[in-house]
């Protein structure tokens, strides 16, 4: 089974705890790297610590959830290796992996239901890499 690592800042701590009950139920391996309450923290402390354990392939994908989803997935885009992807359609989650490779998942909490971001990650977790083509140009994403 697949290893996910998950973080949120502050806006995203709500929508964090029901995806990570749906992940667990799921029979996913999680590793939460906060936050653990809802007080306004900086999305950078969350983002950081995520990057890093799926760069070092600790775990297979990450999922990073903050107000808009930028911050985190600009955060996480400065690891080598990191394909973070800001995604608020579940076209958009399935095209992140199939033609780029996205290894992390971020998701805009405060533009998008929790039903829907239970269908966007669904759709992340269940695409794969259809490489061909994808592969050269994803090659050409690392300076």
């Amino acid at each position: 089974m697949e290893k996910i690592a998950i973080g949120a800042d502050h806006a995203g701590f709500e929508l964090k705890e029901q995806l990570k009950k749906e992940l667990e139920k799921k029979g996913y391996v999680i590793h939460d790297f906060g936050t653990y309450r809802a007080e306004a923290v900086d999305y950078a402390d969350f983002a950081h610590p995520v990057s890093l354990a799926v760069e070092k392939k600790e775990f297979d994908l990450g999922l990073l959830i903050c107000g808009s989803a930028n911050g985190v997935a600009m955060t996480a885009n400065k690891h080598q290796g990191i394909r973070a992807a800001i995604c608020w359609t579940e076209e958009l989650a399935s095209l992140a992996r199939q033609h780029n490779n996205a290894n992390v998942l971020c998701l805009p909490a405060r533009f998008i239901s929790s039903e829907l971001a239970e269908k966007i990650l669904d759709r992340f977790l269940h695409a794969s890499f259809e490489g061909g083509r994808h592969a050269r140009r994803v090659d050409k994403i690392s300076c």
